[in-house]
């Protein structure tokens, strides 16, 4: 029997981060926990960030992750919204880091093709897809959906498409060619 691998899944966000553990066995994924680590409007920057940072620290130092994936950065219509974004994933990251987790980053394409099938997949399907693959008796929010999709994408495709050198090769309708 194969040891369990537990992986943790982020959806970084500055007000709503996702996170989701999972473990693989062998072929098969079992869920372990997911949720959801929010930021309050009224703080400073620097407080929020903190709040991610301890909030995903937390998480590992309760559940300990043996791997960690987490959703790449895409650029928004909005500059300001993007480096938001980016300072939370930042935050998310030193938090693995500092524990001493590899990190993987996926494109949300990377992530919905891996769960769903299909590269430009509506949230709704991806929510409903880590319901099946990790048979859970209800839906997460969709925050903590992302996370757990992320963390199955790393499972299933994170030692192939994840680590595959993709050169020369483009993306389109979700996927490489």
């Amino acid at each position: 029997m194969t040891d369990p691998i537990r992986i943790l899944g982020i959806d970084p966000g500055l007000r709503i981060t996702g996170f989701g553990v999972i473990d693989k066995i062998g072929n098969r994924l079992l869920y372990v926990t997911g949720g959801c680590i929010k930021t309050d409007d009224k703080l400073s920057l620097p407080e929020r960030i903190a709040t991610i940072l301890e909030g995903i620290a937390e998480v590992i130092a309760t559940h300990r992750p043996q791997q960690s994936a987490v959703e790449k950065v895409f650029v928004n219509v909005n500059p300001q919204s993007t480096l938001l974004l980016g300072q939370a994933r930042g935050a998310a990251i030193s938090a693995l880091v500092t524990a001493g987790l590899p990190v993987a980053e996926y494109t949300a394409l990377q992530v919905k093709q891996a769960v769903v099938g299909k590269g430009k997949a509506a949230k709704e399907q991806v929510q409903h897809m880590v319901v099946r693959l990790l048979s859970l008796p209800g839906s997460p929010s969709a925050d903590a959906a992302d996370a757990l999709a992320c963390a199955i994408c790393h499972a299933h495709g994170g030692q192939g498409l994840g680590s595959l050198s993709t050169a020369g090769f483009r993306m389109r309708n979700g996927r490489l060619v």
